[in-house]
């Protein structure tokens, strides 16, 4: 599972806005806000959070590490 502060970096680094996200995912603007600003893994039903990464992985985002150990993102490795 993704976490709050990958969801804000990938964000960013795609300088993406909330509606930005929003409308790449179908999801609410404020219930994105809302997973953005709590500690660790949102709790959300999985099926959002695979929507998120999605939608960030299909950008060239790739997430790394896990909740637990260096929970971070980066730019996908172009083969």
């Amino acid at each position: 599972m993704i976490t709050s502060d990958q969801i804000r970096a990938a964000r960013a680094l795609l300088r993406w806005s909330g509606k930005d996200l929003a409308e790449r995912t179908g999801l609410g603007f404020s219930t994105l806000m809302r997973l953005e600003v709590l500690e660790g893994v949102p709790s959300a039903q999985a099926k959002t959070l695979e929507t998120i990464q999605k939608a960030f992985e299909e950008a060239g985002i790739e997430f790394i590490g896990t909740p637990e150990n260096g929970a971070g993102v980066r730019w996908k490795l172009r083969t």
